[in-house]
């Protein structure tokens, strides 16, 4: 299990990697659409390490190779990103926005959350 310095760290980079996606590729400038981007962000991968911890789920076996060492651990990060990103996006910011574009924001969120699972912690 990582210490709850790395998981604090975790949590936060994956939130301000989230807002640069957001940013750059989406081309997002509501501050709402930001914060809740980062707050999914950094709420997913919080709350699966909850999870694990309560249950001692022993998911931390990365996958053979160096260049994409996923776990289930890192996976279970980005899909409970993504989930809780559209929730908060599409039922709050993005609620008017076209589908593509609510589905699009929740995916950057979840992927950033899995990126920092995977290469930063």
């Amino acid at each position: 299990m990582p210490t709850w310095g790395a998981v604090v760290w975790g949590v936060v980079a994956s939130g301000v990697l989230a807002v640069v996606l957001l940013f750059f590729v989406l081309r997002v400038r509501g501050r709402g659409t930001l914060a809740a981007g980062a707050a999914a962000a950094m709420l997913g991968p919080l709350l699966w390490d909850l999870i694990l911890r309560h249950t001692g789920g022993d998911f931390f076996v990365d996958a053979p190779g160096t260049v994409f060492p996923i776990s289930f651990e890192d996976l279970g990060s980005g899909v409970f990103a993504t989930a809780i990103a559209a929730l908060l996006l599409g039922l709050g910011p993005l609620r008017a926005a076209t589908g593509a574009r609510a589905a699009w924001a929740s995916l950057l969120c979840g992927i950033a959350a899995l990126l920092v699972d995977i290469y930063l912690y």
